[in-house]
C-alpha cells in the first residue's frame, strides 16, 4: 500500500466504465458537481455510454447521504471515500489561465483546489481528454490517463506468424499422416505454443502449417480449404479458416490492417458452416461523425444506420460475385436474408438479445470499450460461436486508443483458454494500392 493520494475524476472516464470508482484502492475520489451535471446529459440514449451513465448515478444514489458533501461516503472495504465538491471553488491560477467558463476548466479547477487543500497529499486529475491533460501540466497540475483497462503488450499485433525451425523431419511427416494430429508431448515447443495457436513447422527438407488444438491436446495440420467460393490466398488467412471453421473454439479475434480480409472470411466461414448454426449475425458499432448521432440523418430507423452498414453488405456482395447470377448459392444467399436467417444491423440492437445457435460476427470491435465487449459475449447462448475483427489502428472513438479498446483488451484476458483463438493477419490481399497505402501513408 503506498501513500495515500486524492483523485479528481473526469466525465469520460465514467462514461467509459461506470465501475471506475472501484479501481482506485484505498485512495480518496473527488467528483466536481459539474460532472454529474454532464452525465445528466447522456442519461437518455440506447448506447453504451447512456447505460454508462445511468448505472452511475444509481449506484451513486445508493450511497447519497450527507457525508457525500462533507466527511465523504465510504466506497467500500479497503477502498477511500468518495466526495462531491459543489458550486464554484476558487482557483486564481486556472481562473487566469484559461478564462472562459466551461466544464473542463471547472475540473482543472477543482483538482486546483484539492491541491492547494492538500499540500502533504498528491492530487492527480484522472481524464481520457488528452487535451485536458495537456492543459492540467501546462498549469502544474497532476493528471494521468485513466489505464485500469489498458493491455501494455501489444506487439503481438504486428509480428506474423510463428516458425519453428529445426522440427525432425520424421515428426513433420506423422502430422501429415494422422488426421488426429501428433501429441503435443511429443515435441520440444510443447511449453512455447498457446491453445489454438497456428504457426509454421519446419524441417530440413519439409514443412507443415500447424495448430496446437487444445480438445486433441495435439498438433494437427491446417488444410488449405475454401469457403464458399472464397480461397485463402496466404498463410494467414488458411490459419483464420481453420479457427473460424472449428466449431469448438467458440470465441475468435480477427485481426490486421485494412485489406487483409477480416470480416470477408469470417462471413465465408459463417456461409460454410450453415448446417452447424441457425443464423448468421453481422454487426457493427456506429461512430456518428462529424458528432452528429443517428437522429441527424433521415429516415427510419433502418434508413438511418444502412450507410454504417455498407462495408458488411459489400463484403456480402464479393462472396455473391464468386457464383453466377442464377446459380444456387445466391439464391439461398438471397432466402437466407428475406428469412433473416443471414441478419446485417447495428450493433445497438442487439443489446438484451440471448443468442442461441448464432455465427455472430461483430465488425470494427477496436471501437467498443472493454465493457461493450463483454456485454455482447454474455448475449451468447448455447450453440453459438462469436468472432470480433478490428484493426487497432483504427480506432474512431475520442477516449479508446490501441491499448484501451476492447479488441484488445479481451484478447489479453482470453489468451490462453481452450475456447479462445486470435489471428493476426499482416499482409494485404484488397490491392497493391491498398498494401501500399496501408503500409506508406
Amino acid at each position: 500500500m503506498g501513500t495515500k493520494k486524492n483523485f479528481i475524476i473526469d466525465t469520460n472516464v465514467i462514461l467509459h466504465d461506470y465501475n471506475c470508482l472501484k479501481n482506485f484502492e484505498e485512495n480518496d475520489i473527488y467528483l466536481p458537481i459539474v460532472v454529474l451535471e454532464e452525465l445528466d446529459k447522456f442519461k437518455k440514449g440506447n448506447e453504451q455510454i447512456n447505460y454508462n451513465a445511468r448505472e452511475f448515478v444509481r449506484e451513486l444514489d445508493l450511497m447519497t447521504d450527507n457525508n457525500l458533501f462533507s466527511t465523504g461516503a465510504s466506497l467500500g472495504t479497503g477502498l477511500g471515500r468518495l466526495f462531491i465538491v459543489t458550486g464554484d471553488v476558487e482557483s486564481p491560477l486556472v481562473n487566469t489561465s484559461f478564462p472562459e467558463r466551461k466544464p473542463d476548466h471547472q475540473i482543472l479547477a477543482v483538482a486546483d483546489y484539492i491541491a492547494r487543500k492538500y499540500p502533504k497529499m498528491q492530487t492527480i486529475l484522472v481524464t481520457k481528454d488528452v487535451n485536458l491533460r495537456m492543459k492540467a501540466r501546462s498549469i502544474g497540475i497532476d493528471c494521468e490517463d485513466y489505464i485500469n483497462d489498458k493491455v501494455t503488450n501489444i506487439d503481438i499485433f504486428e509480428k506474423t506468424n510463428e516458425v519453428y525451425e529445426g522440427i525432425p523431419a520424421e515428426m513433420i511427416d506423422k502430422i501429415y499422416a494422422s488426421k488426429e494430429g501428433v501429441d503435443i508431448d511429443e515435441f520440444e515447443i510443447k511449453d512455447l505454443v498457446s491453445p489454438n495457436e497456428c504457426f509454421i513447422l519446419k524441417s530440413d527438407r519439409s514443412s507443415v502449417l500447424a495448430r496446437f488444438n487444445p480438445f486433441k491436446h495435439a498438433i494437427v495440420k491446417v488444410n488449405k480449404v475454401k469457403n464458399y467460393g472464397i480461397e485463402p490466398r496466404n498463410t494467414e488467412q488458411s490459419f483464420a479458416f481453420e479457427i473460424l471453421n472449428d466449431p469448438d473454439i467458440k470465441l475468435v479475434a480477427l485481426t490486421g490492417k485494412a485489406g487483409t480480409g477480416k470480416t470477408l472470411l469470417a462471413l465465408a466461414a459463417a456461409l460454410n458452416n450453415l448446417n452447424v448454426y441457425k443464423q448468421i449475425l453481422l454487426a457493427r458499432p456506429i461512430v456518428a461523425l462529424s458528432n452528429k448521432d443517428l437522429g441527424f440523418l433521415p429516415g427510419d430507423a433502418k434508413e438511418k444506420v444502412a450507410p454504417y452498414m455498407q462495408p458488411l453488405f459489400d463484403n456480402l456482395n464479393v462472396i455473391k460475385h464468386q457464383f453466377s447470377a442464377n446459380s444456387p448459392e445466391i439464391k439461398r444467399l438471397d432466402d437466407m436474408q428475406k428469412s433473416e436467417q443471414l441478419v446485417i444491423e447495428a450493433l445497438a440492437y442487439i443489446r438484451g438479445r440471448s443468442l442461441s445457435d448464432t455465427y455472430c460476427i461483430i465488425d470494427e470491435a477496436q471501437n467498443l470499450t472493454p465493457h461493450e465487449v463483454k456485454t455482447i459475449i454474455t448475449r451468447a447462448g448455447e450453440g453459438t460461436k462469436m468472432i470480433f475483427t478490428g484493426d487497432i489502428q483504427q480506432i474512431d472513438q475520442p477516449y479508446l486508443d490501441s491499448e484501451s479498446n476492447g479488441l484488445v483488451y479481451m484478447i489479453d484476458k482470453m489468451k490462453g483458454q481452450k475456447i479462445f483463438a486470435h489471428i493476426n493477419l499482416i499482409k494485404g490481399e484488397r490491392s497493391q494500392l491498398s498494401e501500399l497505402a496501408s503500409n506508406l501513408l
